[in-house]
């Protein structure tokens, strides 16, 4: 069964965040100054367990839900992950599972753990080459070669293609668009470059911090020329292209410049079993509640179906037009990128 929004949008993916917790302080997503020692991360007992997560995957791929999405925070900081994963997979319906991770505990060990148990492909997090820019923009000292050892480990056991998404940010890292298209060109791998976005409230967004995506591309195809190339699946959210001389693809995520208000099929599942219709959401709706107090599946089939339904979201539209809805957003770290 699909089920649709008020924009004939249907519901089709589902990313399932499955901790708050990150062991990076990126500036663009968890800074230091909010996300310090005295900030109050959710207790263990208000996470959902893997039961709950897969009880709820299984629900809403009833409702037309055929990709799963794993994300966080750091997902693969929630202890025995593959364990989801095979639960996960064995649900009848589910086409793509797929993690997104900052790749510093991605070992051969678990890589090899995550693809036995049906983890499909990886999403990593890269947002430079050279150590001083990254470490800059981690703010924990992390260095760049655990990142490729970690998309190394991944490549290893099949969990291909590798994409690596790269946060833009002028004046931190954009001196790295063409050194980060030089080193992944040829090599399998789809870089994707992602413009600066205002998702939460604490990473201090600025608009002339975005780099836009016309810029980026007209840097690249400068040196080396590309050209568009259609999308893969319907709602796809990155814009592909590929360099004319067969050296790969890379993507362009510009929810600022080019909104994909449009297209969006996906849904968000925090942690703490808020549903989001947006990544931009300001108003969660509690699904754990309904788990926790004996809600039959029917019944919380009922109440995803009702609120999908009566989506109306478009917050980077909005945006583009300058006149964005008011309220406090939910942090990314909270509900996964």
């Amino acid at each position: 069964m699909t089920t649709f929004d008020t924009l004939q949008r249907p519901l089709r993916d589902l990313r399932i965040s499955v901790t708050d917790r990150c062991n990076f302080r990126c500036v663009y997503c968890m800074p230091k100054e909010v996300f310090g020692a005295r900030f109050r991360f959710l207790p263990r007992a208000e996470i959902l367990s893997f039961e709950e997560i897969a009880r709820l995957a299984r629900i809403f791929v009833s409702l037309g839900v055929e990709k799963l999405r794993l994300t966080g925070g750091e997902p693969l900081l929630r202890a025995e992950l593959e364990t989801l994963v095979a639960m996960l997979a064995a649900i009848p319906g589910v086409r793509d599972i797929a993690l997104t991770t900052n790749g510093s505990l991605l070992t051969p060990g678990k890589a090899r753990a995550l693809k036995e148990a049906g983890l499909r492909r990886v999403t990593v997090s890269l947002d430079a080459l050279d150590d001083a820019t990254f470490m800059a923009m981690n703010d924990v000292g992390f260095p760049v070669a655990r990142v490729l050892e970690a998309m190394d480990a991944a490549e290893a056991v099949g969990l291909t293609p590798v994409k690596v998404d790269m946060v833009v940010k002028r004046g931190a890292n954009d001196a790295a668009i063409l050194p980060m298209a030089a080193h992944f060109r040829g090599t399998g791998r789809i870089l994707r470059f992602i413009e600066y976005m205002d998702v939460g409230n604490a990473n201090g967004w600025r608009m002339e911090d975005v780099v836009p995506a016309t810029e980026i591309l007209e840097r690249i195809d400068a040196v080396w020329p590309i050209e568009p190339l259609p999308p893969n699946y319907p709602g796809e959210v990155a814009t592909r292209y590929r360099y004319r001389d067969g050296a790969g693809e890379i993507g362009i995520i510009a929810s600022v410049t080019r909104p994909f208000c449009r297209g969006c099929t996906r849904a968000r599942l925090s942690a703490e079993g808020q549903l989001y219709t947006c990544l931009f959401g300001t108003i969660g709706h509690d699904l754990r509640a309904l788990l926790r107090g004996g809600a039959s599946d029917e019944e919380i089939r009922a109440a995803i179906q009702r609120i999908w339904s009566a989506r109306t979201d478009r917050y980077s539209e909005l945006r583009f037009l300058e006149t964005p809805p008011p309220g406090k957003k939910v942090e990314m770290s909270h509900i996964g990128g």
